[in-house]
């Protein structure tokens, strides 16, 4: 990778003027070790499409243009359109557009079947973000995030610890840890570490298309009294009696004393079947 000088994103705020918005989350990642760490995990091939959310100051989007065919780069915050230009005004495979991710289908910013997603994103939107990208038409091939740390172990837990956030990324896709990056990395600087999350997508979901509807019911139902089994969870989240929730559970060879963290995929996808019939 070509050389690419390190930019100063307190001191480009100032130039144009501007503050770091505490409201939308804005903590420029500025490192380059960093930045290096995103680009590997990312595996980027010279064919690639990438979706950026959150360029910011536009420090990771010029790691992602020397490496990828074309960057899609979607800014909420009009105030950094001018630094964001100029930056990236060397780097001709750069679209940039105004918009809010979360209103926008991936299907319409990039038409490429086969893309990648990598950004470093305010820690807020996390979970809104990945069900967004999990859940539309056109997935991407892989998805790497720059997440708080707490988060992104959360995502990669493994049953006996699982949380709703957990099943809804592992049902799409394999998560795993890739690089940590601590706090000073930013400006201004996170009160928490942050790790670069990989997510890749796999063809289709481990759960079948017909019951994936059925299976976001049940775990939002599971998950909706933490300290409470799965018998009481499923009763009040389904509006079912105990009786009938325990009924449900036996059938599925799942003890109703059990709770929903303990719960495998395969658990919740039985699970699901027996309550669609």
């Amino acid at each position: 990778m070509k050389e690419i000088p390190p930019l100063n994103a307190a001191a480009l705020l100032k130039h144009y003027g501007l503050r770091a918005h505490k409201g939308l989350g804005q903590n420029f990642l500025q490192d380059p070790l960093a930045l290096e760490k995103i680009v590997a995990a990312a595996e980027i091939q010279p064919t690639d499409t990438v979706l950026e959310i959150g360029p910011g100051l536009g420090s990771l989007t010029r790691y992602l243009a020397v490496s990828a065919k074309e960057v899609v780069a979607v800014e909420l915050d009009p105030n950094l359109l001018p630094p964001l230009k100029a930056i990236l005004s060397p780097y001709q495979n750069v679209r940039l557009i105004n918009g809010d991710i979360l209103k926008l289908s991936p299907k319409e910013l990039i038409t490429e079947k086969d893309y990648l997603v990598i950004a470093n994103i305010p820690y807020y939107i996390t979970s809104a973000v990945i069900r967004h990208l999990l859940e539309s038409d056109s997935k991407p091939r892989r998805i790497v995030l720059t997440v708080q740390r707490e988060v992104a172990q959360r995502i990669c837990a493994a049953p006996g610890d699982m949380s709703l956030l957990a099943l809804s990324v592992q049902v799409y896709g394999k998560p795993r840890i890739a690089a940590r990056i601590p706090a000073g990395a930013f400006f201004p600087a996170p009160k928490v570490d942050s790790a670069v999350l990989s997510i890749d997508i796999y063809p289709t979901p481990l759960i079948r298309p017909e019951l994936l509807e059925t299976f976001f019911q049940l775990i939002k139902a599971g998950f909706s009294q933490k300290r409470k089994t799965l018998r009481n969870s499923l009763s009040l989240g389904l509006r079912i009696s105990p009786a009938k929730a325990a009924d449900l559970l036996t059938s599925a060879n799942i003890d109703p004393q059990r709770r929903a963290e303990t719960l495998s995929i395969e658990e919740w996808e039985r699970l699901s079947e027996l309550f669609k019939q």
